[in-house]
């Protein structure tokens, strides 16, 4: 983290629970979570299945509201906000990467890159050119006009961390981005994801199943049974 602690941080959780109802059982997911994650950190969430990371990342994310708790999100607070304006909030601050890429089938990887930015509206030239500058990034410029079929996971994985990126957010939060691919690509999406964290300053925040991913990282936050068992800074 560095001189980011002494900075307010980008995002603070503070007392964070999540219920879900199934049936007439009520399930605990998350159990009073506070957390405040800075600018620029390079972050994972590990533990077993089941111990909440998956919801503790739609929180993060302002996909989901927690049933009780605060999320300051660059000190807004995101309770006040509107469906309509959390939506506009998060697609303009977050990129999401996510394990089974997501990618629209019959969209070229530049489509794809383009396609968070014409939702918000940019020019469709100017969206053209930021999506081809996104795939540089990524090395799959040569790739461009490829339908998602016809690439490799991880290179699914390259165009999907250069649809996140794309956007310029302040946060990336990455689900389980390589349950899907084998231990060389596994490696290659999480380096990729640490060289654009260095190169671009963004906050990444990602969750694992694969402990040898941990030694890339500032930072590892181990939940289990929607608990913060340990947080530990790496870097």
């Amino acid at each position: 983290m560095g001189d980011n602690a002494n900075h307010p941080p980008i995002l603070k959780l503070r007392n964070v629970c999540r219920r879900f109802l199934l049936g007439e059982t009520t399930i605990d997911a998350l159990h009073s979570i506070s957390l405040d994650i800075h600018a620029g950190e390079f972050l994972a969430v590990w533990g077993p299945s089941g111990s909440g990371k998956s919801t503790l990342m739609n929180i993060i994310g302002l996909i989901d509201s927690p049933t009780d708790g605060e999320v300051h999100f660059e000190e807004q607070d995101t309770r006040v906000l509107a469906d309509d304006e959390l939506t506009g909030f998060r697609g303009k601050k977050i990129g999401f990467v996510f394990q089974n890429f997501n990618l629209v089938p019959v969209l070229s990887a530049l489509e794809n890159v383009m396609l968070p930015l014409q939702i918000q509206g940019v020019a469709e030239h100017t969206a053209r050119e930021r999506a081809a500058a996104a795939l540089v990034d990524v090395g799959l410029e040569r790739f461009k006009n490829s339908l998602p079929d016809k690439l490799s996971g991880g290179q699914r994985q390259r165009v999907a961390i250069a649809r996140a990126l794309v956007v310029e957010p302040k946060l990336v939060i990455a689900d389980e981005p390589t349950a899907n691919l084998d231990s060389e690509n596994s490696r290659m999406v999480v380096d990729l994801m640490r060289e654009m964290n260095r190169a671009r300053k963004v906050t990444f925040v990602f969750t694992t199943h694969d402990p040898r991913l941990l030694e890339h990282v500032d930072r590892k936050i181990l939940l289990r049974d929607g608990n913060i068992e340990s947080d530990e800074v790496t870097a």
